[in-house]
């Protein structure tokens, strides 16, 4: 007779454990994702969803074997089949009045009220971020969008307007729109809107995750700073295809907009993520020692 290693008998119980579950969330839900991909999600506001989505899927994947340990043995949580008999009557509701934020919410319901009742309560503890993240996905009422998305682009506007007419350039404004030379650009929802912001909190939070400072400090203090790098990063995408459109043409800044707008917003945010990030270190380094020196 030849002995199954231990570690190989795990890996399969692990596997026939968890496959039915997987199976039963790839049923309900590879539609909706389907949909999701052919819908919302090729239009620039909702653009983020996909990579919000994988990003997840890799944080989940990344911190399994924490998650495992810290399960143990633990008895599963009868709040868990709670929860996740609500999330199916999100789902069915969502589904059948095609009612996007009901059935996404009950997929990110149904992930936590399955670690729940499979692991218990130390598992969700563990995969709360992952978890958590999965809301970005999530598309906000139009309604509270348009709401707080004027706003947000006059505020957009006035700022690349001013910084553009600073740097001498033929630049005028009225409400949203700028004018430059013989050249109108409306500054649209996905340039300066809360869904882009939202995007870009997002990946500040992931950019925390990923690197887990110790300083609390540090943490608070760039989640914080996240909303005004958001905010610049949005003026410098507008003041590029702005001057983009002035240089080379409406042709080359519509070329713009489609191709790359999107590329230098996320650049332009990452870069002034790190930089306040380092600037962060230095105060707090410099707290550090002077909490040390006492």
């Amino acid at each position: 007779m030849i002995a199954i290693p231990y570690k190989l008998h795990t890996e399969k119980k692990i596997i026939a454990n968890w496959l039915p579950v997987l199976l039963g969330l790839l049923v309900l839900y590879v539609p909706t994702f389907y949909g999701l991909a052919n819908g919302i999600w090729t239009k620039e506001e909702q653009a983020h969803g996909p990579i919000i989505l994988f990003l997840s899927l890799w944080l989940i994947y990344r911190k399994w074997p924490e998650m495992m340990k810290a399960s143990g043995r633990q008895s599963t949580s009868v709040l868990g089949w709670v929860i996740f008999f609500m999330a199916l009557l999100l789902y069915i509701i969502g589904r059948s009045q095609q009612i996007i934020i009901f059935e996404l919410g009950s997929f990110v319901t149904a992930l936590a009220a399955i670690l729940l009742i499979k692991c218990g309560s130390s598992a969700l503890k563990s995969m709360w971020f992952p978890i958590f993240f999965l809301l970005f996905m999530i598309p906000l009422p139009g309604t509270l969008v348009s709401l707080l998305t004027m706003p947000m682009k006059m505020a957009v506007s006035y700022t690349a307007e001013n910084i553009l007419f600073w740097a001498n350039y033929p630049i005028a404004r009225n409400g949203v729109i700028l004018q430059i030379g013989q050249y109108q650009l409306l500054v649209a929802d996905a340039c300066a809107g809360l869904q882009t912001l939202l995007t870009l909190e997002a990946l500040g939070l992931f950019y925390l995750n990923l690197v887990h400072h110790t300083s609390i400090f540090r943490n608070v203090a760039l989640a914080i700073l996240i909303i005004p790098i958001s905010f610049t990063a949005n003026v410098i995408r507008v003041m590029v295809l702005t001057l983009i459109t002035f240089h080379y043409g409406d042709a080359a800044g519509q070329g713009f907009l489609h191709g790359f707008a999107g590329m230098v917003l996320f650049i332009s945010a990452l870069i002034l993520i790190l930089g306040v990030d380092s600037i962060l270190q230095y105060f707090a380094r410099r707290q550090s020692m002077s909490i040390n020196a006492t």
